[in-house]
């Protein structure tokens, strides 16, 4: 890697770093990170376009949604942090990531790290690490007194798209433990701050 990792908060100013690390086409499939913003039928019912303006709308109005990740002044890496409010398609009782306590959902200091996404140049060299470092930072300033998240234990491949929830092994490493298993693979991962 070249260059000094740092994070920030994804602001306005930032929407171009956002844009370049997305890519052309909104990164996973032109989700534009909105899987866990909008409901199934509300995504499946817009087009990439409209995925990146409603992302875009949210930025602008804030709070962060999240951190860009950098190496030297390069945007690399994306990872969705913030309260479970913020990503209410998380919280639907049909879903793996739904709170084990319901009130959970409206907490604003129970917060989910729910998407990350790196450019694939950067992928498989330790930056999922440093995002969730830089994510659990960012969390505790913030005054969040839970941080959890949903990741996938395993992959076919290790730069599989699939892990755009995280691996269980970043979130060990930075000491979440797991709190319920709803389907097997998927667990849900809690860090007390």
């Amino acid at each position: 890697m070249d260059g000094q990792f740092r994070a920030q908060p994804l602001t306005a100013d930032r929407w171009s770093d956002f844009e370049a690390v997305m890519g052309p086409h909104g990164a996973c499939y032109g989700c534009w990170c909105n899987h866990f913003r909008l409901s199934p039928s509300q995504r499946k019912g817009l087009a990439g376009s409209e995925k990146k303006d409603f992302m875009h709308r949210r930025v602008s109005v804030g709070p962060p949604a999240g951190l860009i990740g950098y190496l030297g002044d390069r945007p690399v890496g994306w990872v969705q942090v913030g309260p479970r409010a913020d990503v209410p398609n998380w919280n639907s009782p049909r879903t793996v990531s739904r709170p084990l306590e319901e009130r959970d959902a409206a907490d604003l200091a129970v917060w989910a790290v729910s998407c990350f996404f790196i450019v694939s140049k950067e992928r498989g060299k330790g930056l999922s690490h440093r995002m969730l470092d830089a994510a659990v930072a960012h969390a505790r300033v913030a005054a969040a007194r839970i941080i959890e998240a949903c990741p996938i234990e395993r992959t076919k491949q290790s730069k599989s798209v699939g892990l755009y929830v995280g691996s269980k092994r970043i979130f060990e490493a930075a000491e979440f433990v797991e709190v319920a298993s709803r389907k097997e693979g998927r667990p849900l991962m809690r860090l007390v701050l």
